[in-house]
């Protein structure tokens, strides 16, 4: 059986008129759904594509001001430090300006490498116990059931993170120095007790590292979806087994950035270590504070300057280890 093809209508005769809703004007004519659009239709969106590849191209003009402020709080005091560090100080009397690398022997030598390796441990050690000590407590605010404790826990460590300095250290002398309150009540110094030691610097610096990595670690807690918690328990996991499995993997990367951030806070510490245990526990920061000063030396102002690179070697050693690692954890966080 042959179907009969449908008849196309033949198009309307124009009216010579022109009034509106007359048969054949563009407002009544049919539009097939492969025809092309007008010409009119074409002109009035070429302006918009266009507009929108302008503000693309425009849209890097928001981050000249970071860029610029980059450049001048960080780039141009790193070529000083480069530049500084192989150049002969501008005290000496002679080759005032010359290349050298005594400086930089120097700084890994002696008593500057033994503050080195002591600052580096001191951060270390400190970052890890941060670490450790901040994420249970981080954990337990999220899922704690009052608001009001978790805010409340939040918002002191914001204030503790940023409480350093000789407030700090004097906030410890007379808590738990030779003469505190805590010390005589307890009697710490017949337990072998010091706050001036490695071990009290190491009380004070977590006072402010642990409230700082609760800060740093909480919005990853909150990536963890309930999905992966319910799956692990679906498949009859326990909690520890879904921590050691699913979560620790996942947050590895942001613990790892949680301590180097400590890592970096510690390490770049000055004020508190000068205040309440002076040099009794040799610090980089406080050898190069001495050498700008010229307690011990006088002329050894490109001296700290190599001090202050071998700072920044270390911080970026540490950083190579982290970056590869967060763009990993960002992919199932996000």
């Amino acid at each position: 059986m042959t179907t009969a093809p449908t008849p196309v209508p033949a198009p309307a005769a124009a009216d010579l008129s022109g009034g509106p809703g007359a048969a054949g004007t563009a407002t009544n004519s049919p539009t097939l759904p492969n025809s092309t659009p007008p010409s009119s239709t074409l002109r009035s969106s070429a302006p918009k594509a266009a507009g929108r590849r302008l503000l693309r191209g425009k849209s890097w003009l928001a981050t000249v001001p970071l860029l610029v402020f980059f450049l001048i709080g960080f780039g141009l005091p790193a070529v000083a430090i480069v530049t500084g560090a192989f150049t002969v100080s501008s005290d000496a009397d002679t080759g005032a300006g010359s290349f050298t690398t005594a400086n930089v022997t120097d700084s890994v030598q002696g008593a500057y490498w033994t503050a080195l390796v002591s600052s580096v441990k001191l951060s270390a050690l400190t970052a890890l116990i941060g670490t450790v000590v901040g994420v249970p407590i981080a954990q337990a605010v999220l899922t704690s059931r009052f608001r009001v404790l978790r805010e409340a826990v939040l918002t002191a460590s914001g204030v503790l993170a940023n409480f350093g300095g000789l407030p700090l250290a004097f906030a410890f002398v007379a808590t738990l120095g030779n003469a505190g309150e805590l010390t005589k009540m307890f009697h710490l110094t017949d337990h072998g007790w010091s706050l001036y030691s490695f071990t009290g610097l190491t009380v004070a610096y977590l006072y402010f590292l642990v409230p700082l990595m609760v800060l740093t670690i909480t919005p990853a807690l909150e990536g963890l979806r309930v999905q992966w918690r319910e799956a692990a328990q679906n498949n009859r996991a326990t909690s520890l087994q879904y921590w050691r499995h699913v979560a620790l993997p996942i947050l590895f990367p942001s613990l790892l950035g949680g301590f180097v951030l400590l890592f970096g806070s510690a390490f770049a510490a000055y004020a508190t270590a000068a205040a309440m245990v002076g040099a009794t526990v040799p610090l980089i920061s406080r050898q190069i504070a001495d050498a700008l000063s010229g307690n011990v030396l006088v002329g050894q102002g490109n001296l700290a300057l190599a001090l202050s690179l071998d700072m920044i070697i270390v911080a970026v050693l540490v950083m190579a280890v982290y970056l590869p690692l967060q763009r990993r954890s960002a992919r199932w966080l996000s």
